[in-house]
């Protein structure tokens, strides 16, 4: 398992068009991956999940990977929420 803090770059936060991005990139991966935001904790491959974080600009947020792709899953999704995707 890897779990790892990343800072959101997306000049919109985590809207509706982002989040459905993030979701299908997490959806690629067979690794269970999660999404940690102060007290919330959601699966990343759920759209409902992600939008009820509400995220912005700058926030931080922990991501856990667990599986057998999880390092690939962990760079894709720390590349797009970087903003590098």
């Amino acid at each position: 398992m890897i779990k790892k803090t990343i800072k959101i770059n997306l000049s919109t936060g985590l809207e509706a068009r982002p989040v459905a991005q993030m979701v299908q990139i997490a959806s690629q991966y067979n690794s269970e991956i999660y999404v940690e935001a102060g007290q919330k904790r959601v699966n990343a491959k759920s759209i409902m999940g992600m939008m009820t974080l509400g995220l912005d600009s700058g926030e931080d947020i922990t991501l856990s990977v667990n599986g057998e792709d999880e390092e690939s899953a962990m760079k894709g999704l720390e590349e797009y929420l970087n903003g590098q995707a």
